[in-house]
């Protein structure tokens, strides 16, 4: 499973990146607004910090204007993924975008049903919504779960990438079920590293050490 960073701020980044565990970077107008900085300039900079796929999102909501800005965001960088949103537009703009050779992550994705037409659009990644489902008292989860199996099924080449991942379990209950990809705000991928139990025996360790051999 890959871990994809869930930001466009740079600090958070470059931490994940000297862990060296960071294999791509996911971010969307919301994210991009809170740098204050312009997508092209900000995607740029992330390009220069992450070697991997780094999503960059849309604003235009009719396909040619969607095709047109992804090739503009295609070109910032090699490792520039285009994002669009799971609508009729957004298919329409995939497809196109596929067909020249420019990776497209679909996003917003709620069903199975959503996720089957981007397959079939060529998309590089699916990008369904783990979080928001559970907090409209749906199971985010066995969302994934049904993509998994559908993709598996016919053999597509589109990956699953879980998103609106909350907290630790959420990011292992994507592993579970066979997601590609998992995306993660950094607090979430910085909580993978805690346990209690780690903390209590490192601390008896270095107890032991001090108590044999002095400081």
């Amino acid at each position: 499973m890959k871990f994809f960073l869930d930001t466009a701020n740079l600090e958070e980044l470059r931490k994940g990146a000297e862990w060296g565990i960071v294999d791509g970077v996911t971010t969307n107008p919301s994210l991009i607004a809170k740098e204050g900085k312009p997508i092209k300039e900000q995607i740029a900079a992330i390009c220069d910090i992450v070697d991997g796929p780094i999503s960059a999102e849309v604003v235009a909501v009719t396909a040619k204007d969607m095709i047109r800005e992804g090739r503009e965001l295609a070109k910032v960088h090699k490792n520039v993924v285009v994002k669009v949103p799971l609508i009729r537009d957004g298919i329409e703009a995939c497809s196109a975008l596929s067909k020249e050779g420019i990776r497209v992550n679909v996003t917003l994705c709620f069903s199975a049903g959503q996720a089957l037409l981007a397959a079939k659009a060529g998309a590089t990644y699916i990008s369904p919504f783990v979080g928001r489902l559970d907090d409209i008292g749906a199971n985010g989860m066995d969302l994934i779960r049904q993509i998994v199996a559908i993709y598996d099924n016919y053999d597509f080449e589109t990956q699953v990438l879980a998103a609106s991942l909350r907290g630790p379990a959420h990011v292992i209950e994507s592993a579970l079920a066979g997601a590609h990809v998992g995306t993660m705000p950094f607090k979430v991928m910085d909580m993978l590293f805690s346990h209690p139990l780690t903390d209590k025996g490192l601390e008896q360790f270095l107890k032991d050490h001090a108590k044999a051999f002095g400081n």
